[in-house]
């Protein structure tokens, strides 16, 4: 994938696909899910994941809501896969039974994340690891053939900052990487982190240098509160494909350019890679931070097609 992206600017290296929306949990600070809503059916993730291919796409992670409540989960996965692309999911854990882990690594897919946001549920979130690591983080430890990357997060309402600190020190007990998420506002844009934050964030980033995590330098200008130089490539290198089959910047920069998949083109990824974005200096999403480094160096962006910030955005707060 590296090699791919270092030669090449024209293809897309990450997709992030929506199967459902609807969630098990309600964590207070998120933006991405609903109670209500209907899987997308299979024939019409199918279509989607043959589009993506179509693009060079290296990786498709799939999110949600939560995905494994999607009846078709591991089909999906299975057909990401037989284009010869990564596949990555993303979950709060609460489903991963030793037989679906067994139906994971069946379906070959290549990466887990789960966010867990505190020790002990709480009012805010109960993606906890009280909850999740006497069972199904065992599980995966045991049984998983596949990658696992834990994510602990910091900001935004967290009571117990100190916790993403005993959150990753498991996750490399466990034999996981970690990484290290700040929490945002309804747009992507950071909401800076208190003086005690910051102690637990400097700690947190000499825990588990593994996966991703030493690829997100742009969180240090972020976590001080300074603007981040760098050039989103969202809507070419990245994709945004929401559960209505909606090409968007980001999860949180949902409306634009808000084009049908079906009717995306080459035209569109190319204009998008060369586009400057008003959010990029104050983002702290890290996906598309960390698939920007390949390009960070070349192509200078421009304003042209550029759209406004306060834009028509279905995601913002």
């Amino acid at each position: 994938m590296a090699a791919k992206a270092l030669l090449s600017t024209k293809h897309t290296l990450l997709a992030h696909i929506i199967p459902m929306r609807r969630c098990n949990l309600a964590c207070g600070y998120c933006n991405e899910y609903d109670k209500v809503s209907e899987p997308v059916p299979l024939t019409e993730m199918k279509r989607r994941i043959d589009k993506l291919a179509s693009f060079g796409t290296s990786l498709i992670v799939i999110s949600g809501g939560e995905p494994m409540l999607h009846p078709h989960i591991f089909e999906i996965i299975s057909h990401i896969r037989s284009h010869n692309m990564l596949c990555g999911l993303i979950s709060n854990g609460y489903y991963m039974t030793r037989e679906n882990i067994a139906k994971l690594n069946a379906a070959k897919l290549d990466y887990l994340q789960i966010s867990i946001d505190n020790v002990t549920p709480d009012e805010v979130s109960q993606k906890s690891l009280k909850v999740l690591a006497p069972r199904y983080l065992r599980y995966l430890s045991e049984d998983a053939e596949f990658h696992i990357n834990i994510n602990s997060v910091i900001g935004g309402g967290i009571k117990n900052p100190e916790d993403a600190l005993t959150v990753a020190e498991k996750a490399v007990e466990l034999g996981f990487s970690t990484s290290l998420g700040i929490i945002h506002d309804g747009s992507g844009q950071l909401k800076p982190l208190s003086d005690r934050e910051m102690a637990i964030y400097r700690q947190l980033k000499k825990v588990g240098k593994s996966g991703w995590t030493r690829f997100n330098g742009f969180q240090d200008d972020l976590a001080e509160g300074k603007p981040h130089e760098w050039r989103c490539r969202a809507g070419a290198r990245y994709l945004y494909i929401c559960e209505d089959g909606l090409v968007h910047y980001c999860s949180q920069q949902r409306g634009y350019p808000a084009v049908p998949l079906e009717k995306y083109t080459m035209e569109d990824v190319r204009r998008e890679f060369y586009t400057e974005k008003p959010c990029a200096s104050f983002c702290t999403i890290a996906c598309v931070q960390q698939i920007a480094y390949f390009d960070n160096w070349r192509a200078p962006q421009t304003s042209q097609n550029r759209p406004s910030l306060e834009g028509d955005r279905i995601g913002a707060a």
